[in-house]
């Protein structure tokens, strides 16, 4: 598979820039998307890439997801010099303090008769937030109804991230973009990649620069300047960056 050649020249010129920021979320991107979160494995080819990108001189790849940390390493499988964010943003390198769990508890306890009286949803609670999955939910009606009834349940003061068939309900206000601003500044950053597929991913390319590249993967509205199609061409993107850096 091929990168698409607005991309490639893109990528040509960002491959100078120092430092460099490679950003990307997991699930839909890194791996394909599937209804059991545990089974999410890596799409075939893609870790070797991403690692050869991440041995570059003056290049730091990050791992950011609404997973929780913990959930991210386990399910990737990943191993390297990589920056892990989790919770969209609220585990920033490292798990979360437990000050927040009993308001993540008591949300949970709200959410799961809701979730209970609908065959096939599914109930998560992550380290910061409680998200309620609709994916295997059979008739699309019920699913809507759950969702829409979770989010008129929430406390106002949650942070709610919608996404695709699943509502997250944050006990804090972090998020993907604000992770990745605070870590480019971190590194000094001269230039930032980021690959997301979902709404949350959308707090990230809203931060993007004319000198960045933001890749959206799939379909849907975006505020990136590229997109690929699946997962399958998200390892042709990254093959083509560790040959440009190389």
């Amino acid at each position: 598979m091929t990168v698409p050649a607005d991309l490639a020249t893109t990528l040509a010129g960002l491959a100078a820039r120092r430092p460099l920021l490679v950003a990307t979320d997991y699930d839909g991107v890194l791996a394909p998307l599937v209804d059991d979160p545990g089974a999410a494995l890596p799409s075939p080819g893609v870790a070797e890439a991403l690692a050869r990108v991440a041995s570059a001189d003056g290049v730091t790849v990050a791992l950011v997801s609404g997973r929780g940390l913990e959930d991210l390493r386990a399910v990737s499988g990943f191993s390297g010099p990589y920056r892990w964010i989790g919770s969209h943003g609220a585990e920033f390198g490292g798990p979360l303090t437990g000050q927040l769990a009993g308001r993540r508890d008591a949300l949970a306890g709200m959410l799961a008769p809701l979730v209970a009286a609908v065959p096939g949803a599914r109930l998560e609670v992550k380290p910061a937030s409680v998200a309620v999955h609709v994916r295997q939910v059979a008739d699309p009606a019920a699913a809507a109804a759950l969702l829409a009834s979770a989010d008129a349940a929430a406390d106002p003061s949650l942070t709610k991230k919608p996404g695709k068939a699943v509502l997250e309900l944050a006990v804090t206000d972090a998020d993907k973009g604000s992770a990745v601003t605070r870590l480019r500044g971190e590194l000094g950053a001269a230039a930032v990649v980021y690959l997301g597929d979902d709404r949350t991913d959308e707090d990230v390319f809203a931060t993007l620069g004319p000198d960045d590249a933001g890749i959206k993967v799939g379909e849907g509205e975006t505020a990136a300047r590229y997109r690929v199609a699946d997962p399958t061409a998200v390892v042709a993107v990254f093959r083509l960056l560790g040959d440009l850096l190389a």
